[in-house]
């Protein structure tokens, strides 16, 4: 070969002269798989699988419901989310930026434990935050003097509700009010407005007339919030309740529909679609 083309060669396999016209061909012993080895490996793998779904579930992502239409247009009753648990998650020991945590802010959309009952979670939109002045004028919000334009906002109600659409006017009160948010309501408020206070989010529905939200029930303390939602990754049209016969909770009747009626009463147009 000329120069200057060196060409790769492989070594002499052990214990044949090089150049020699005979190679070794002899296959080496093949040791027979333990008994039950494929059935472990599926184990471990499977076990694999369950320990990072739970990861991601425990502290990344959660799966929710919207069951009311206190949010609607923004959510509708029969959309599914995945709700994003990290974004406002505490630095803690991570910190440096590390992951993106970022502050509640005014206009964002959280999800929470109830703080009436914390076993049940509610999804709303922050209003107002720890050290803001917020009060309603004939549904017209302010905070901090200021009025907010919300472009999100669905009236459905033509009747005026002082209690609800002239919040907090302690001269009114409503049948859905809890006893120990009226009894505390009357110490936060100067000057007619609702002073927030430290580590508290006053938060409403979108759908300001179908809503019970802190106007009826109080604030959201920090420590019930969970994250916020971050994509509709399904939506499903539910029919009316009465419309049809049910079991005794409905679940297994409603998992029958939702079978049989997958492809019609999808809302592909809401599926994979992110919250804002």
């Amino acid at each position: 070969m000329p120069a200057g083309n060196p060409e790769l060669t492989a070594e002499p396999a052990p214990g044949v002269a090089p150049g020699s016209e005979h190679t070794d061909t002899s296959v080496p012993p093949q040791h027979p798989r333990p008994a039950g080895a494929g059935w472990l490996a599926s184990v471990q793998s499977l076990a694999g699988t369950v320990v990072i779904a739970v990861f991601v579930i425990t502290f990344i992502v959660q799966a929710f419901q919207i069951p009311s239409e206190s949010m609607e247009n923004t959510l509708l009753i029969g959309d599914y989310l995945l709700v994003d648990k990290v974004h406002y998650a505490s630095g803690g020991q991570w910190g440096g930026g590390l992951l993106p945590y970022s502050p509640i802010q005014r206009g964002d959309i959280i999800v929470f434990r109830y703080p009436v009952h914390p076993s049940q979670h509610f999804v709303k939109r922050v209003i107002a935050a720890p050290g803001d002045r917020v009060r309603l004028i004939n549904k017209q919000v302010w905070v901090n003097g200021k009025p907010v334009t919300e472009k999100y906002v669905v009236y459905r109600s033509p009747v005026r509700d002082y209690y609800r659409d002239d919040f907090p006017d302690l001269n009114y009160l409503s049948a859905n009010v809890e006893a120990r948010w009226w009894l505390q309501l009357r110490t936060l408020v100067q000057g007619g407005e609702l002073v927030v206070p430290p580590d508290r989010y006053f938060v409403l529905g979108d759908n300001r007339d179908e809503s019970l939200d802190s106007r009826y029930w109080g604030l959201v303390p920090r420590a019930n919030i969970i994250g916020r939602p971050l994509l509709i990754y399904w939506s499903f049209r539910s029919p009316d309740p009465y419309s049809r016969p049910h079991d005794e909770d409905g679940k297994l009747t409603r998992l029958a529909y939702m079978i049989t009626h997958f492809m019609q009463e999808t809302r592909w147009d809401r599926t994979f679609r992110v919250v804002r």
